[in-house]
């Protein structure tokens, strides 16, 4: 019974691993795009599952005891709402942190740029568009794409659609 409690190391080194791993998974997740965290696909499931496998042996090494995964899990847990905390507070923090929407179309036109650098996929912004109702980007005064990953959009008022088409282009990638 004694060596469900019994470190393998000093009780120090979990919350410092800890810190450690998640200070660098966030960051990593943060620099590889806004899709990552969005919609998840079952590729998406399956990379963070083997992520949270990976981190779980830096945080705990060989330890397997009872005490050791609570001490992580407390650290885990303290660090999360430590960041929420200063995000809630600081407008900075949170674009840093959490990143900003980014504009994909505005006035019919569609940033293909933005699509690129966000890993956008043209099928995506489709979608998105269908289900506010848009048959094309012209019909489209603002689309976003939001720090949660989601597609935000935003139809032109119908005297602004009955006036041309302002300058829109088809949503073809390139």
């Amino acid at each position: 019974m004694n060596e469900l409690f019994e470190l393998s190391m000093p009780w120090w080194h979990f919350p410092l691993r800890a810190a450690l791993i998640y200070v660098a998974m966030l960051v990593l997740i943060r620099l590889s795009g806004k899709r990552t965290v969005g919609e998840f696909t079952a590729f998406d499931l399956v990379l963070m599952i083997l992520l949270g496998n990976a981190a779980q042996n830096a945080m705990i090494g060989t330890d397997t005891s009872v005490l050791g995964g609570l001490i992580v899990v407390v650290t885990l847990l303290a660090l999360n709402w430590a960041l929420a905390r200063v995000t809630a507070r600081s407008s900075k923090m949170e674009r840093l942190v959490e990143g900003s929407p980014v504009v994909l179309i505005r006035d019919g036109q569609v940033f293909q740029s933005a699509l690129r650098k966000e890993n956008v996929a043209i099928e995506d912004l489709e979608e998105a568009l269908r289900q506010a109702g848009c048959r094309d980007a012209s019909e489209v005064e603002l689309a976003m794409l939001e720090i949660d990953g989601q597609i935000s959009v935003v139809k032109r008022s119908e005297n602004e659609n009955s006036g041309g088409n302002r300058g829109s282009r088809a949503l073809k990638p390139g």
